[in-house]
């Protein structure tokens, strides 16, 4: 696992709001704060309820399967 860079509280909050929203790739927020795909996963494990994170990546994986170029 890659180790994350020391980041804010609100960088987090921004990083996990980029993260739900379905109009953000994950190359757009590698590109801002630096964190590839696994990071951000590895943030959003930490930071949600284990509930709420399950269902976030339920919806980027049909998403996924729905576009090509989706997260």
């Amino acid at each position: 696992m890659h180790k994350t860079p020391d980041l804010s509280p609100a960088a987090i909050s921004a990083i996990i709001e980029m993260a739900l929203s379905d109009h953000t790739s994950f190359g757009t927020i590698e590109k801002e704060y630096g964190l590839n795909d696994s990071e951000v996963k590895a943030l959003m494990r930490g930071h949600l309820k284990p509930s709420s994170y399950r269902t976030w990546r339920k919806r980027v994986r049909s998403f996924g399967d729905r576009r090509q170029h989706y997260k």
